[in-house]
């Protein structure tokens, strides 16, 4: 939900139509469901020999084949629902939904399992200007931004799973590095963000969202480090909301 709200104001502030902000709002959310429930799918055997009761397939609440049939239903409307918003906007939203798609499939068991999160998020900024009224590549600092967010969000997600993943065999790039390396990778991510985005709309909310951003991402990585907690998740989603919120106020 965050991600779509977070692309959706994105188009809105950059001047979409209603129309297209609707088209934008539906290919992600649907794109969104597809990496989840894609994931939950892969992962179902994995957080059943864990032991994980959030996890409705791995636990036996949702069949195995109800999950399998919504993945193909939500990522084929996804990339239906992307095409809505032009050819080349619509190619871009694919392609961060296959990066997004090989992550769960295999590349979150990799060194470079952050590269899907760079590259998905960063694809996701080109997918909503190439859309617009009046089509154009996104500035460096937006991708920049979004690119950051999303390898932010990667480190932070991955903190409450680390000795259940290296358990099941899934070794990505934040449990090479370790808790304390993931929530640095995270906290200076993030923070590299929203500094992006400040130099790139250098506005006077710009500059006070700066420090609410660290205040955030303190909170939620020192929350975090309780046991199962993904409050450091959590303060990423926040962050990202909130440097949409300043970009939407900036163009508006």
């Amino acid at each position: 939900m965050a991600v779509t709200v977070a692309a959706t104001a994105l188009a809105v502030g950059l001047g979409q139509t209603v129309w297209g902000a609707v088209a934008v709002a539906s290919a992600v959310f649907a794109g969104q469901l597809s990496v989840g429930w894609l994931n939950d799918l892969v992962d179902a055997p994995r957080d059943a020999k864990v032991g994980r009761a959030d996890k409705p397939v791995a636990s036996g609440q949702v069949s195995v084949g109800l999950i399998r049939a919504l993945v193909v239903i939500s990522a084929t409307a996804a990339v239906g629902l992307s095409l809505l918003s032009g050819l080349l906007a619509g190619a871009a939203h694919i392609v961060a939904l296959v990066s997004a798609w090989a992550y769960d499939l295999r590349v979150k068991s990799t060194v470079v399992s952050v590269l899907p999160y760079t590259v998905s998020f960063g694809l996701l900024t080109v997918f909503v200007t190439l859309g617009l009224p009046a089509p154009h590549w996104p500035p460096w600092w937006l991708v920049a931004t979004a690119s950051l967010l999303g390898s932010a969000a990667h480190f932070a997600n991955v903190l409450p799973d680390l000795a259940d993943d290296r358990a099941t065999g899934v070794v990505g790039l934040p449990h090479r590095v370790g808790a304390a390396g993931s929530r640095t990778a995270a906290a200076l991510l993030v923070l590299g963000a929203s500094a992006a985005l400040v130099a790139g709309t250098p506005t006077a909310l710009g500059f006070a969202m700066l420090p609410v951003a660290v205040v955030v991402t303190v909170v939620g990585l020192v929350v975090g480090k309780r046991p199962g907690s993904r409050a450091a998740f959590h303060a990423m989603l926040v962050v990202a909301v909130l440097d949409a919120a300043v970009l939407v106020a900036a163009t508006a």
